[in-house]
């Protein structure tokens, strides 16, 4: 059986998931800075955890046409290909962000008198790994159902 590390690529972090053994579900794993070590980090989950292939988040807009991030996505998935010679697949991420932060961030309880156009939420830092998981689930969903 496969088991796949799920990426949700972004400028500034990777979130990142890993499947269970027999690809049927996806768990968040961690968060990476997108730096000059992020490769080797990917190294040390690919030996650890036995990665048989990537699942990278597609990312479009609303239109479902490429946005700006979309080709520094396929370069860091060629990368990938290149470099650990293993399958590269892409996943829509629509809305994966936007799902992740809901479900991640802490809601702070605000009466009427504090809530305001000002007030800013928090991001919770495992929004990315689970944004990674909902992209890799998507996909397991959709080749499971084969």
């Amino acid at each position: 059986m496969y088991r796949y590390l799920g990426i949700d690529y972004g400028t500034k972090r990777i979130g990142l998931a890993i499947s269970d053994e027999e690809a049927q579900f996806a768990f968040p794993e961690k968060i990476l800075l997108n730096n000059n070590s992020t490769i080797d980090e990917i190294e040390k989950i690919i030996k650890q955890k036995n990665i048989s292939a990537f699942v990278i988040g597609e990312s479009l807009n609303l239109k479902g046409e490429q946005n700006a991030v979309y080709n520094d996505i396929v370069r860091f998935g060629d990368l990938l290909k290149s470099r650990f010679e293993l399958p590269v697949y892409q996943e829509k991420e629509f809305m994966t962000s936007v799902f992740a932060r809901s479900s991640t961030d802490q809601k702070k309880d605000f009466n009427k008198s504090q809530k305001h156009s000002r007030v800013e939420k928090k991001r919770s830092p495992k929004a990315d790994a689970s944004a990674a998981a909902l992209i890799l689930q998507r996909y397991l969903d959709r080749m499971n159902t084969k």
